[in-house]
């Protein structure tokens, strides 16, 4: 019943099974790829026919965890997995980026990757997996798929690369990153790294290329048996080579011209116009069958003028140099109410970031596969359309907004002082106020100064810079602090941020086949230089965090208090808790190791539920006085409130010098008084002497043994 292909091999420190042939048959291809006990089944499919009059490739990565994957039930009232996770949408653009330049430039035909996890082993992480899956499916399901890929994770520890290392390991690594790519060269790179220098994250890139190429036979060797035909990719129509030389013509000196102007909205409306002329002039003399094509014909005559003119001249399209980086302009404390703010501008990109801070009940709770875990750092990317200058829809962050956001965390991320050290929770949000290139490096500039701006303790500020290529053959130019237009006419987009001391953060996408490693030192020196440059401009706005949070914030107070006291301070249902939060205002976290936070926006307050506290878990000193509160007056004398929740009894003997006949004669239950312990009795029970004090002005109204 099944034509079952499996392959496999040792990988690192698990098994990677590649299977196909018994699940998902429909499906053009179809592959469940296991490594240790991680499964995920990975389908590709493509419809049969172009879409048609699109230029683009129409193509969707769907990368979707199942709660049953590691034994759980979703939370929620429909008990059921509902929109993607901000790791489904970031693995579905991981997948997405190395293999999208691998199709046939003319296939135009809608094409889908679904990858499910089935199984989570809880050591390792689904998505490299879903990435060698999804390289197996098109390269057996006969799609113009020019692979396979391979991926792998790398790790750094006490100078040697891990292969592959398990989620924990990944947690007390230096670096956490996937590489991809073909045999000849890398096409994605995405890592977090704690400032390590260019030479180890170049050294880390061949590392993964390197031990990726058992399993890029592993593939070969599946598709030489389970491989299906070929598809056809329609060719081009006749007329196009006409039609192409005749669009050159036409267009090659008003395409050239427009180009030549600096100012990002000269340069786009010249280019609509001359765009406009050419579609003009070309009237009703293009066939039927090539109309569709026109535009793409006109965006590859762009390409050529501007790679050609880069390569020949050196020039780029604003005047400047291949390491040339566009002026920029730092500034802080932009709004008055905010906890930090900063405005970053580089050239014709702008980008605005405001810190505020919280307490962990502002924590994120996340629930992920391999568990619930809360985040105290968080980092929102906005990109609304006004900044390009365009009307477009808002609506909730799409793909390229998280990851573009979880990109600009990566690079902060190394360089967050530890709850120990910082207690806050910590929110940024960037919003692009303009784009001309890389919004993402412009928002790791503005969230680093806004930061310092709202004290908080950065170890070291952190920049960003956005790297392109142009490659023709063997002649190539590496651009620094690329513009829009050479990101979208250009070869490559390599995204470097660290601090003076190294990197922490690096994102590479291509569009071409391969980049040599002799490519990438040139752009991470490249990228080093501008780097440097570009932090010593924000330092001119602020060298380094303020010496504390803004007046803004709340004041954070920490201490602990032993475990077996936490149930006096919660109370009974949590009474005693409500209560100081009810009276003070305050945001009162405790954990379970007895540690306790104490949040408030008014000092004094603050203070006011850290002593409340204090006083229920601390024991009272003998001969010391104590404010109170008279809770119960009885026959033998009167029960008092001195010591947070802690009652004792003043008798009656020490209400007065000579005997009284009633309690209530010297006091009534509610009454403000002052106490002294004055010893315990054999149960333990509190004895006090007492001397009361005006209810209005607090004055004393008796000498008493309290005094």
């Amino acid at each position: 019943m099944f034509n079952v292909v499996r392959k496999e091999m040792q990988w690192g420190n698990a098994k990677l099974v590649l299977e196909t042939g018994k699940i998902a048959r429909q499906a053009d291809g179809a592959v469940k790829v296991t490594y240790g006990e991680t499964v995920v089944l990975c389908t590709a499919v493509g419809a049969k026919q172009p879409r048609p009059d699109v230029d683009f490739f129409p193509l969707t990565v769907n990368y979707q965890e199942k709660a049953f994957a590691a034994g759980k039930i979703p939370g929620g009232f429909f008990k059921r997995e509902g929109r993607p996770s901000e790791k489904e949408t970031l693995v579905s653009r991981l997948i997405d980026r190395p293999i999208r330049p691998l199709f046939h430039p003319q296939y135009r035909n809608d094409t889908q990757i679904v990858c499910t996890v089935l199984s989570h082993d809880m050591e390792n992480d689904p998505d490299v997996v879903a990435m060698i899956g999804t390289s197996a499916a098109l390269t057996i399901s006969g799609l113009p798929f020019l692979g396979p890929i391979g991926a792998a994770r790398v790790g750094y520890k006490d100078g040697e690369y891990l292969l592959n290392p398990s989620t924990e390991a990944v947690k007390e690594s230096d670096l956490d990153l996937v590489v991809a790519g073909t045999r000849d060269g890398v096409m994605m790179v995405e890592s977090e790294a704690s400032e390590l220098s260019e030479e180890i994250m170049l050294g880390a890139v061949k590392f993964g290329h390197e031990q990726f190429q058992g399993v890029l036979d592993l593939i070969i060797d599946l598709a030489e048996e389970a491989a299906k035909e070929p598809r056809d990719v329609a060719e081009l129509p006749e007329g196009y080579d006409a039609l192409v030389e005749k669009i050159a013509a036409l267009g090659t000196e008003s395409l050239t011209a427009a180009y030549a102007h600096v100012v990002k909205q000269e340069r786009s409306a010249a280019v609509s116009a001359a765009k406009a002329d050419i579609v003009e002039k070309l009237g009703d003399e293009v066939p039927d069958a090539l109309k569709g094509k026109v535009s793409s014909i006109i965006k590859d005559l762009e390409k050529d003028i501007v790679r050609g003119a880069i390569l020949k001249t050196g020039k780029r399209i604003d005047g400047r140099t291949g390491a040339d980086v566009r002026p920029i302009m730092g500034e802080v404390s932009v709004l008055p109410r905010s906890h930090g703010s900063s405005i970053f501008t580089r050239g014709e990109t702008q980008a605005l970031a405001v810190v505020t801070l919280g307490t962990g009940q502002d924590e994120q709770i996340v629930d992920a596969l391999d568990g619930e875990y809360r985040e105290s750092f968080m980092l929102h990317y906005n990109f609304p359309p006004y900044s390009v200058g365009e009307a477009g829809r808002m609506g909730s962050p799409g793909r390229r907004e998280i990851g573009h956001g979880k990109l600009a965390w990566r690079a902060l991320h190394p360089l967050m002082p530890g709850k120990d050290a910082f207690p806050y929770t910590t929110r940024i949000v960037s919003e692009v106020t303009e784009s001309n290139g890389s919004s993402s490096m412009a928002t790791v500039c503005a969230s680093s100064l806004a930061m310092m701006d709202a004290g908080v303790p950065l170890a070291r500020p952190v920049a960003g810079i956005a790297m392109g290529l142009i490659k023709e053959a063997e002649d190539f130019a590496v651009l620094s602090d690329i513009m829009g237009d050479e990101d979208h006419l250009g070869d490559m987009d390599f995204k470097v941020a660290g601090t003076e001391n190294g990197i922490t953060s690096l994102q590479m996408d291509i569009k071409i086949t391969s980049v040599t490693p002799d490519i990438m030192q040139i752009a991470l020196k490249q990228a080093r230089d501008g780097r440097l440059h570009i932090l010593g401009e924000m330092a001119k706005a602020l060298p380094e965090a303020r010496g504390e949070v803004s007046g803004n914030a709340p004041t954070i107070t920490q201490f602990s208090i032993p475990k077996d006291k936490i149930r006096d301070v919660i109370g009974s249902g949590g009474k005693v808790i409500r209560e100081i939060c009810e009276e003070t205002g305050a945001k009162v976290d405790i954990e379970d190791d007895g540690s306790i936070t104490v949040a408030h926006t008014d000092g004094a307050k603050g203070k006011q539920a850290v002593d409340w506290i204090k006083s229920i878990v601390a024991e009272p000193e003998l001969n010391h006085i104590y404010d109170g509160k008279v809770v119960k007056a009885v026959d033998f004398g009167a029960f008092v409130n001195f010591f947070g929740a802690r009652d004792g009894l003043v008798h009656i003997s020490e209400l007065a010098p000579e005997r009284v006949k009633q309690v209530s004669d010297i006091v009534k239950e509610g009454d403000q008084v002052k106490v002294k312990v004055i010893g315990f009795d054999d149960r333990g029970k509190i004895k006090l002497s007492m001397k009361r004090v005006d209810q209005e002005t607090g004055a004393d109204l008796d000498a008493g043994d309290a005094e």
